[in-house]
């Protein structure tokens, strides 16, 4: 009986997927296969906290702007924009050619043109405490209230700052400010959820939560490429949820999916080599493409002296911090640990990938062991004697990691304890500034270096933000503050260099790797849009025939 069920169930998605197609000849149809492994709780662009909402997200709905594989900030359902001189006051002129996808809500069942007050609509109800938006960080410190979104018409919206932003368009391309229709969200209320209309490539059609999603082609879609040729080439995209990592791949491998997702460690082995190449096992069965990934892992070290559990630690002493940072060695953490996923961070704490990069204009700490020791001596604990233990904090996740450097700081004479705790209760600890050593990682909301350097400036101490390291420094602070002034992205990123300079001199962190990702495709896939934020873009995938 439950084969029987499972048979039935199947038959009915494959009724579903195709149900609402013109053309009743379904053999060149092309459906994008994927697996969402960590589940999905929303589609609601509001609540895009994680990485499957923002992809599902991204497929469904558009806003004013999007990103290209660079990071740039392109135009979208905005054709253009103007910024005021002061720079507080950004005006948007809107394409009049995008509609929401049809909802029985809209008059005859037909989406209705997008307009401006659509977008203060949207944008307040990230901000609004009804809806408890996870995105409210968006505008809450940027906006005075409802009244800094304006509609000057239904073509032109404009939005008005307390005070300038310059990362501002970065910050629109991220999936919480997608545009929503406010008589369907309202009618819906929160299930819309499960019920979403937006504009985008892609429109929603069936979800069984934990089990299939379906997403059929948004035939009436705006964008064309550049021959003129209406987006997307797909005609659906078909979402599973196993759960298990080994038997996604093993649907991988089947070919039930065309697309995977990074290299779990139960199987890393079995795909890539210590040097992170491809195995002779599967050459030429599939494409591996590793590239940047804006996230920076990390060991935290809390440095203000005015908190009690400071003031004995040895971890107060700067030379301390940086002997650390030069006992580990990066490439042997990433070969053995992660055959070859990561770039050593030997270049700051802004990882690779992010506009503005330079790795030879930020000097953090290779590996460099007998320095490591020198500075040790030179602290007052030569060899380590008379050094007193350090507890490192990390999750069960992390432990082999913890154990590396565990093993890399005892060959320089300082003895670490590791304390596992669970992750919500590490976080805890760490948002109270009540654990001295820990392991952490920032992962970028959107592609502008500051996003990273917020982690240190003073204002952002715990609880109010995420300087979990307590550090401060004038001069970084004031840097950070002009930062904001300076509208010339050259002159910004050279300033955003010098502040993370100081952070690498001054040793609260010890970054380990700048991540990557790695993407696993079917031969017969191409026009996959890699790009430093991990965001899936499947409008310009294309599915030959295999």
């Amino acid at each position: 009986m439950r084969g029987s069920f499972k048979y039935i169930f199947w038959i009915f998605c494959i009724i579903l997927l195709f149900s609402c197609q013109e053309n009743n000849d379904h053999k060149d149809k092309k459906v994008f296969n994927i697996n969402l492994d960590q589940g999905l709780t929303s589609i609601d662009p509001a609540f895009a906290r994680n990485q499957n909402a923002i992809w599902m997200t991204n497929q469904i709905f558009n806003g004013l702007v999007q990103i290209d594989s660079s990071l740039r900030t392109l135009p979208c359902i905005a054709k253009s924009w103007q910024v005021s001189e002061d720079a507080l006051t950004y005006t948007f002129n809107l394409r009049n050619d995008v509609y929401f996808h049809d909802d029985p809500i809209f008059k005859n069942g037909k989406g209705r043109k997008v307009v401006a007050s659509d977008f203060v609509y949207s944008f307040y109800r990230l901000i609004d405490p009804k809806v408890a938006s996870s995105g409210g960080w968006i505008f809450s410190d940027k906006v005075k209230d409802k009244n800094n979104f304006i509609a000057l018409n239904d073509s032109t919206f404009k939005i008005k700052l307390v005070r300038p932003f310059p990362p501002f368009m970065s910050l629109l391309t991220t999936q919480y400010c997608s545009v929503v229709p406010k008589e369907v969200v309202e009618h819906y209320g929160k299930d819309f959820r499960s019920h979403p209309v937006g504009t985008g490539p892609f429109r929603f059609k069936y979800w069984k939560e934990g089990e299939i999603l379906v997403l059929l082609k948004n035939e009436h879609y705006f964008e064309k490429d550049e021959k003129g040729k209406a987006l997307p080439y797909l005609d659906a995209l078909k979402a599973t949820f196993i759960t298990d990592k080994q038997s996604g791949f093993m649907s991988f491998l089947k070919k039930d999916l065309d697309f995977y997702y990074n290299v779990d460690g139960s199987y890393r082995d079995d795909i890539l080599t210590k040097s992170g190449k491809m195995t002779s096992k599967y050459k030429g069965k599939f494409t591996l493409t590793k590239s940047p990934y804006l996230c920076t892992e990390y060991v935290g070290i809390l440095v203000d002296t005015n908190l009690s559990i400071v003031k004995k630690s040895p971890l107060r002493l700067k030379k301390i911090r940086q002997a650390i940072n030069y006992a580990i060695d990066r490439d042997r953490l990433i070969k053995y640990l992660r055959n070859g996923i990561g770039i050593a961070a030997t270049s700051g704490f802004i990882p690779k990938g992010m506009p503005g990069f330079d790795s030879l204009a930020v000097r953090g700490y290779a590996y460099n062991p007998k320095l490591a020791a020198k500075l040790l001596a030179e602290a007052g604990f030569p060899e380590g004697r008379g050094l007193t233990e350090v507890t490192l904090n990390t999750t069960t996740t992390y432990k082999d990691l913890i154990e590396f450097i565990q093993g890399e700081l005892t060959a320089i004479g300082i003895k670490v304890k590791i304390d596992v705790s669970p992750s919500a209760s590490l976080r805890d600890l760490m948002s109270k500034n009540n654990v001295n050593f820990f392991r952490g990682s920032w992962l970028a909301d959107y592609g502008d270096g500051e996003n990273f350097l917020s982690m240190f400036y003073s204002k952002n101490r715990v609880p109010y933000g995420p300087n979990y390291t307590a550090f401060y420094n004038k001069e970084f602070d004031q840097l950070f503050e002009k930062s904001y002034y300076e509208t010339n992205n050259e002159k910004r990123f050279e300033l955003y260099r010098k502040m993370d300079q100081m952070v690498m001199d001054f040793a609260p962190v010890v970054p380990l790797f700048y991540d990557q990702s790695v993407v696993m495709l079917q031969n017969n896939i191409s026009g996959y849009s890699f790009n430093p934020l991990s965001l899936m873009i499947l409008k310009r995938i294309k599915k030959s025939s295999i």
